[in-house]
């Protein structure tokens, strides 16, 4: 029999840190792992522990110190979306480091590319897919209805290091020569589709403001990811929350918005996995 009483962490303190992970209840001797396999000598462990009324309240108490709504515009949010934003609230996000040149404001930085390109579509928190406009050049988030799929837009993401980094890298290629770019247009943040050769995207330097063509890649919660601009900080590819075949823009994000005008998360679906020689 358990000898946790749930009312005594409701009638509490919400302090779910002060929880304790275990309890007579459980028994570690049922305790199964599943392990997924992520990548090459990457593998996910996931144990599946019995579940107990502590977990339960532990659960509970972690609901509720959560800050951000569990709604959108006042619509109920998917399964998919709650677990992202309970995940988003107790989970920490990666931290990116910039390193300021006192002089120029800016440090002189060399980024690699790496031979390792993924292959990928996005989407948004709101299941819009995001197709190219090839007459102008413009990326457009849009519902697309069954048997459209081909319209989606295909991206590689080519992955770049550098010593000042402590978030992944990525350059987003709509074909080989084609690539989204950001760049400062008097205080507002522009996004464009700009033909580079793949040569001179190999080693980049920010001093030729050829920064612009890369993002930090920001995982946020579970399965959703953020993309902000190396070149313009605290901007943010994003889309339209609810209206339809708008175009993908920047949206500016930083420490004073509370939240963000526009949706700046995407579920990535990856195509394929090839190697650049």
């Amino acid at each position: 029999m358990c000898d946790f009483d749930l009312s005594q962490a409701l009638d509490g303190p919400f302090d779910y840190e002060a929880v304790e992970p275990e309890s007579s209840c459980s028994d570690m001797t049922d305790v199964e792992d599943a392990i997924i396999k992520l990548d090459d000598g990457l593998d996910l462990v996931v144990s599946h522990n019995p579940l107990t009324m502590q977990h339960m309240a532990t659960l509970l108490l972690a609901v509720k110190k959560m800050k951000k709504s569990l709604t959108r515009c006042r619509q109920e949010l998917s399964d998919e979306e709650l677990c992202s934003a309970i995940m988003d609230s107790l989970v920490e996000e990666t931290a990116v480091e910039r390193v300021e040149n006192p002089n120029t404001g800016r440090k002189t930085v060399t980024f690699q590319r790496v031979n390792s390109i993924r292959e990928y579509t996005l989407c948004n928190t709101s299941k819009k897919d995001i197709v190219c406009a090839l007459t102008e050049l413009k990326l457009h988030a849009i519902t697309l209805k069954g048997g459209n799929g081909d319209h989606k837009v295909n991206f590689k993401l080519s992955r770049y290091i550098t010593n000042y980094q402590r978030s992944q890298i990525v350059m987003l290629s709509v074909s080989p020569n084609l690539h989204i770019s950001c760049s400062m247009k008097g205080d507002t943040a522009e996004l464009t589709l700009e033909e580079c050769s793949e040569k001179e995207l190999k080693l980049i330097s920010n001093d030729r403001n050829m920064d612009r063509f890369l993002f930090y890649k920001i995982e946020k919660g579970i399965d959703l990811n953020k993309f902000e601009s190396v070149a313009c900080s605290n901007w943010y590819i994003s889309t339209s929350y609810q209206e339809e075949n708008q175009a993908v823009e920047m949206c500016k994000v930083d420490a004073n918005t509370a939240e963000p005008r526009r949706d700046i998360c995407f579920k990535i679906n990856e195509k394929h996995y090839s190697t650049c020689h």
